[in-house]
C-alpha cells in the first residue's frame, strides 16, 4: 500500500503542470498544449540538456552529434538507446519521418535563415521548434551571451514539457556552482587575456561578445581576446589575435575520429605560427584544451569555467614563484 502511495505521488508530481504553456524563443511566442513525445534535438550540448532534464523517454532520437563530434560512453549510457537521426544536420524529411513533434535547435545550430529548417517552415508540418538562446543573435538584438541564456533555456524547456521542478533544481545547482566561483576569484586588477581557438589557418574561428565562451572567461577571471567583436562565433584575423598579447589559449577538441584537426594539431599549428611568436601563450606555452560541449551553451559550461578559472590561478601562481 506504502508503495502505491509513492508512485501516485510521483505521477501526480509529474503531471502536475498546467498545460497549455507558452514560452518565449527568440522573438517568438509560442504555447503548448501538452508536453512533446517525439522530440529532436540537434548537436551536442543541446541534446545533452534534454538528457539533463531525462527527457528520454520523450525523445524519438537527436541529430548532429556524431558527424562532428567524439562522443563518450557517458554520452551513449545517457542516451538509453535513443537512435541517432542525422550524423550531422537533418533535413526536414527525416523529422517527418520520425513523426517529430518538437525540434530543438539553434541559429547556425541546425537551423540557418533562407534554408528549409526554420521555425516558420516547420510549423507548417505541426512541428514545433524551440530556439538556443545564446543563438538568438543571428537574427534578432539581444544582449551579449550570459549563463542567463542557459537558464532561460532550462526553464522553458522544463515548462514544455511538464519537468519544472527538475530544470529549477538544475538552475539552482549551476547558479550556485557560478556564485562560489566567483567568490573564489581574487579581486586583482591583473585579469589575464584569453584567445579561444576553435579552427581556421587563414583566419582564426572564435568567440566574440555574444557567444557563451565569452561569460566564461569573464567570469573565469580573464578578458577574452575577442570580447570586442560584436558577433557569436565569426572569423577573426591573425594580426588581432598578436595584438591582444593573450596568455592563454583554449583550444576546441571535437575529437580525433571527426576532425579535420586534432587538438594536438591545433597547438603545434600555433606554435608555428610566424605572427603569434611573441605572443606570451606561446612563448610559456600556456594552452587549456576543452571540449565543444565544453564552450557552447549547455550544462558542461559551469564545470569548464571552472577549469578555465583553475588555469589563470595556476599560471599566476607559477609567475609569482618564478
Amino acid at each position: 500500500m506504502k508503495c502505491l502511495i509513492l508512485l501516485l505521488i510521483s505521477f501526480l508530481s509529474i503531471n502536475s503542470v498546467a498545460y497549455p504553456v507558452t514560452v518565449t524563443s527568440c522573438d517568438r511566442k509560442i504555447t503548448f498544449e501538452k508536453p512533446p513525445t517525439r522530440a529532436v534535438s540537434n548537436d551536442l550540448n543541446m541534446t545533452e540538456m534534454l538528457f539533463a532534464l531525462d527527457l528520454q523517454s520523450q525523445m524519438a532520437g537527436y541529430s548532429g552529434v556524431t558527424g562532428w563530434h567524439k562522443v563518450s560512453e557517458t554520452f551513449l549510457k545517457q542516451a538509453k538507446g535513443l537512435p541517432q537521426l542525422s550524423e550531422k544536420y537533418p533535413n526536414m524529411e527525416l523529422l517527418l519521418s520520425a513523426n517529430t513533434d518538437f525540434f530543438f535547435a539553434g541559429w547556425n545550430y541546425g537551423l540557418k535563415a533562407g534554408d528549409a529548417l526554420t521555425p516558420s517552415n516547420l510549423a507548417r508540418f505541426g512541428i514545433p521548434t524551440y530556439e538556443l538562446t545564446e543563438s538568438c543573435i543571428h537574427i534578432m538584438k539581444k544582449q551579449p551571451a550570459s549563463f542567463d541564456d542557459i537558464y532561460t533555456d532550462l526553464f522553458n524547456l522544463g515548462k514544455i514539457f511538464g519537468k519544472e521542478a527538475r530544470a529549477k533544481k538544475l538552475i539552482t545547482n549551476f547558479q550556485q556552482q557560478v556564485i562560489e566561483l566567483e567568490k573564489s576569484i581574487a579581486k586583482s586588477t591583473a585579469r589575464p587575456v584569453v584567445f579561444l581557438y576553435d579552427s581556421g589557418v587563414d583566419a582564426p574561428f572564435t568567440g566574440g561578445r555574444y557567444a557563451i565562451i565569452n561569460a566564461m572567461i569573464e567570469t573565469a577571471g580573464g578578458i577574452n581576446s575577442a570580447g570586442n567583436i560584436n558577433a557569436s562565433w565569426k572569423k577573426s584575423h591573425w594580426e588581432h589575435v598578436a595584438s591582444s598579447n593573450p596568455e592563454l589559449i583554449i583550444i576546441v577538441d571535437y575529437g580525433e575520429q571527426t576532425a579535420e584537426q586534432t587538438a594536438e594539431q591545433k597547438k603545434n599549428f600555433l606554435l608555428a605560427h610566424p605572427a603569434l611568436k611573441a605572443v606570451p601563450a606561446i612563448k610559456n606555452k600556456q594552452f587549456l584544451v576543452l571540449e565543444y560541449a565544453e564552450i557552447t551553451p549547455g550544462i558542461r559550461v559551469f564545470d569548464a569555467t571552472q577549469k578555465i578559472a583553475q588555469r589563470i590561478k595556476q599560471n599566476y601562481s607559477s609567475q609569482s614563484n618564478k
